[in-house]
């Protein structure tokens, strides 16, 4: 089947707009039709080389979607044709011990890892194959993934929302509510509020937080913030210092949304005795931290993440509900919505820090 997509055919290049070549669904798979397709800092990384699941172009990228499904391959029961689904970043095998024993995110079936490196060669350019960005490649019309990746969502839910679940939202509440579990009434300091820190900063609203404080090098994110629930506003200077002015002798809560082992290190030295820091960000492979390690001996709690430690047949249902009752603001993440031809200038936007979330619309 021939349909159009944005294909990268070098690192640091434009993505090419072109015509390739996609499989019928085979077993256990389900072929959709993108409808909405978020730009993340993943697919930035991926584009300057500095992805640790993207080889070698040419590439597919696009992870962060919804859409119809328009076939499905043998065996497949869970979704049939005309379903409106969310697209997850992970398809868990239900059978490894870690999904035996709730751990999701950490599936080590047979077919994960093969899937994050961009699965099976569903897709040929000139007779060539085309890996696809963790299995999926959304910025094209369509995808053919795992039926296990894909989640019934209601057909009323605008795709364009829909599609931010995946990865942003999913990984910023999930922070919240899987790995810290914030309880209600805590203080939480996020740093960094693009996309994902917007939602660190949504999560923590959902747990019931009463002090959450925002802290970005740019005002324009600092009024995002402000939106979305933050409660004390921070730029630039000495966060821990900032933060004790705040909140006595430090929060309860840390989540630093920017990757940066350096920002890491200062917003665990903004936790009070016992707190819990999370990186929530993608760090650089290899960087290594310095910790004051003091802080470490107060029993303090340096955690991660891996895309919130979702549980996709979990969670996406229950933040979709959560933004149709009017509990999660999506619709005020997306700054544009821009049609495939300008997935270029989707991507400068996003460089530039000027967006919250761009979504490829179809």
């Amino acid at each position: 089947m021939l349909m159009r997509a944005a294909v990268l055919t070098g690192f640091h290049e434009p993505m090419e707009i072109r015509d390739v070549e996609i499989d019928d669904p085979g077993p256990g798979e389900v072929r959709v039709r993108i409808r909405a397709s978020g730009v993340c800092g993943s697919d930035l990384k991926a584009i300057d080389g500095k992805s640790p699941v993207v080889a070698a172009p040419p590439f597919i990228l696009g992870h962060e979607s919804a859409g119809v499904v328009e076939s499905v391959g043998a065996g497949v029961t869970t979704v049939r044709p005309d379903d409106h689904v969310i697209i997850a970043m992970s398809g868990p095998c239900g059978h490894c011990r870690h999904c035996g024993s709730g751990r999701f995110h950490l599936c080590s079936g047979p077919l994960r890892l093969p899937t994050i490196m961009g699965g099976p060669p569903r897709i040929t350019l000139d007779g060539r194959e085309t890996r696809r960005f963790i299995g999926i490649g959304s910025f094209a019309e369509y995808a053919v993934v795992t039926e296990a990746m894909c989640v019934k969502i209601a057909k009323d839910a605008p795709f364009d929302a829909m599609c931010l679940l995946a990865c942003g939202v999913i990984t910023g509440v999930g922070a919240v509510l899987n790995v810290a579990e914030v309880p209600p009434g805590a203080s939480v300091l996020v740093v960094g509020c693009g996309g994902v820190g917007l939602n660190v900063i949504q999560g923590a609203v959902l747990a019931g937080a009463t002090t959450i404080i925002a802290a970005d090098v740019a005002e324009q994110k600092l009024k995002l913030a402000e939106r979305f629930g933050a409660t004390h506003l921070l730029t630039a200077g000495d966060l821990p210092r900032q933060v004790g002015a705040l909140v006595r002798g430090g929060v309860d809560y840390a989540f630093d949304a920017t990757g940066v082992p350096g920002v890491l290190a200062r917003a665990f030295a903004a936790t009070q005795p016992g707190g819990t820091t999370v990186m929530v960000g993608s760090p650089p492979q290899g960087h290594p931290m310095e910790l004051d390690t003091g802080l470490l001996f107060s029993s303090r709690r340096l955690m991660g993440t891996q895309g919130g430690d979702a549980a996709p047949h979990r969670d996406l249902p229950m933040l979709a509900a959560q933004y149709l009752r009017g509990r999660l603001d999506l619709d005020g993440l997306i700054t544009e919505r821009l049609p495939l031809d300008r997935i270029n200038e989707a991507v400068a936007h996003v460089r530039q820090g000027t967006v919250a979330r761009t979504v490829i619309t179809f």
